[in-house]
């Protein structure tokens, strides 16, 4: 279920120079912000648990995620070039899983790492905030990676559809509104995050169990499904 040269060649589309600076772009900012809170504030839990909230889970993980899960395969869809990859000896579920394997891997770089890294500047990881949105990061870029790469086979305006979901669904209405939260990645991540942190300002609107679940089934269930329509797409193709 991974092919070495979709894998090679996929990170190699990802992490042009072009898209690497796009992808850096949010983490590097991240960690520059916490710089100057850090000066300004000293080590403050409530300060770190609003700055890895409110921008690097509820702002970058889901905009890495597009950039990442859109850019894995919807470039290829869109200028033809899948039509050679789609011509090789490879299973179109190998390479949707394997395409998969490389989002989250970007995903997870680009926006876990420098999670950490932020968290620990901003308060040395007290009451385990930094682990703990760090682990939220972690499990969000499977779902999200997973979700955009559903979105980049099915749309041609995958970007643009995939950014309005992360800001204003994730960001807006999933911090905002309590109905939508429910319905929301980041809750879901929050909850595996709460159980993590020994801190009372990490928590969730859904519990572990019903957040655990959830992410299982959208990311099987957008895997499944990206397959199915790549398997759409091969035969149209061939006709």
């Amino acid at each position: 279920m991974y092919d070495p040269t979709v894998a090679r060649l996929t990170y190699r589309g990802l992490l042009g120079r072009r898209r690497a600076l796009i992808l850096g772009a949010l983490p590097a900012l991240l960690i520059v912000l916490s710089l100057v809170v850090r000066t300004l504030t000293g080590a403050d839990d409530q300060v770190a648990h609003d700055l890895l909230g409110g921008f690097a889970l509820a702002t970058m993980v889901p905009i890495i995620g597009v950039i990442a899960g859109t850019g894995a395969i919807g470039p290829e869809i869109d200028d033809g070039s899948v039509v050679y990859l789609l011509a090789k000896p490879v299973k179109r579920s190998t390479i949707i899983v394997t395409k998969l394997i490389v989002a989250i891997a970007v995903t997870m770089t680009f926006s876990a790492l420098p999670t950490l890294v932020a968290g620990l500047i901003l308060n040395g990881n007290g009451q385990q905030i930094a682990v703990a949105y760090t682990v939220a990061a972690l499990v969000a870029s499977i779902a999200y990676a997973a979700l955009f790469l559903l979105l980049g086979t099915v749309s041609r305006h995958a970007v643009v559809f995939g950014l309005v979901y992360a800001l204003i669904w994730e960001a807006l209405f999933g911090s905002l509104v309590s109905g939508a939260r429910t319905l929301s990645v980041q809750q879901w991540s929050l909850a595996v995050a709460h159980k993590v942190s020994d801190s009372a300002l990490v928590t969730s609107d859904v519990g572990l169990t019903t957040g655990v679940v959830l992410l299982l089934v959208v990311t099987v269930a957008a895997t499944w499904y990206a397959g199915q329509k790549l398997r759409t797409l091969t035969l149209a193709g061939e006709e």
